[in-house]
């Protein structure tokens, strides 16, 4: 499960008559919660991306949300997807069922983008190593909490020796879904890994808030570093460049109260969800689905070349 930074060698190019327009690619959306509807919803939009298969379980009011927003929808899950013959799976099911997926998907001409925090896949974050969805099949997004701190952490290895990396994120209650509830111990471990392994960090902690205030706060991350060899200015300046990057597919991603004091870094993430398809709190949907559309639309482009 590696967070690879390295760029591939160059591809041959590959010349095409013009035809028009290059078909849509198709697509299929395994589970029919917030996240798989938003992401559906998205996926409408999408230039380069067909209308989804959305499968979820039988009596769900998000199925029935899909039907209306003129989908196709199924109850028969992952064998639904292998029978519609899609390009690219987006699974926003869960971290225990995601590993049967891939093992169904992996034999298959499919891309699979993993929005639960399970352990399989190659790490992406668009702005950090998205040129990764041009050539692997396998992508985990890490978390919400991953994709919105990831940005930040690799700017902070840039220009500091990284001793410790502490993460916590507070979400509200009312934008988190039964099963990312059931996968909170998955959550914490999957995005400790991938800050260890973007930051070279020896300890790293994860905590986690799902809070039931009203009215329902932002999703936020504040981090905290501790470092050696800190280049204070460039760090802070590419924090900036960094999160005006996000903002390109994510417009209510923000970073403030950046700081360095002698060898602690700190700084805090907020998400804001914008475009009406969610309440403004809910920005943990909002990072991780933007940046799934992000990539999948990136390898749609890189289908045309």
């Amino acid at each position: 499960m590696p967070l690879d930074l390295a760029r591939p060698a160059p591809s041959p190019t590959i010349i095409r008559e013009a035809s028009g327009a290059a078909p849509k690619l198709r697509t299929a959306v395994l589970g029919a919660g917030m996240l798989g509807i938003d992401l559906a919803q998205r996926l409408l939009g999408s230039a380069s991306l067909d209308a989804p298969l959305v499968a979820g379980r039988e009596g769900s009011s998000g199925l029935r949300q899909a039907a209306r927003m003129g989908c196709a929808i199924s109850t028969s899950g992952i064998q639904a997807v292998l029978d519609a013959h899609v390009d690219i799976v987006f699974d926003a099911s869960s971290a225990e069922a995601h590993p049967a997926h891939w093992a169904e998907l992996a034999s298959a001409n499919v891309m699979l983008i993993d929005l639960t925090p399970s352990s399989g896949g190659t790490m992406v974050a668009p702005t950090v190593n998205g040129f990764r969805a041009e050539t692997q099949r396998h992508l985990s997004l890490v978390s919400c909490g991953g994709q919105a701190v990831l940005p930040v952490l690799n700017v902070v290895a840039k220009h500091s020796t990284v001793n410790y990396v502490e993460v916590v994120t507070t979400v509200a209650s009312a934008s988190v879904g039964p099963a990312t509830r059931n996968n909170l111990d998955e959550y914490i471990s999957t995005t400790g890994y991938a800050v260890r392994r973007l930051t070279d960090a020896s300890t790293t902690k994860v905590l986690a808030t799902i809070s039931p205030a009203l009215p329902a706060p932002a999703f936020r991350a504040q981090i905290t570093v501790l470092a050696d060899e800190i280049d204070s200015s460039a760090l802070i300046a590419g924090v900036e460049s960094a999160a005006c990057a996000v903002r390109e597919f994510a417009p209510g991603y923000e970073v403030s109260a950046v700081g360095v004091a002698d060898d602690r870094i700190t700084a805090t993430v907020t998400v804001a969800a914008r475009g009406g398809r969610l309440p403004a709190y809910a920005g943990n949907v909002e990072i991780i689905n933007a940046a799934a559309v992000t990539l999948a639309e990136r390898y749609a482009s890189s289908r045309r070349a």
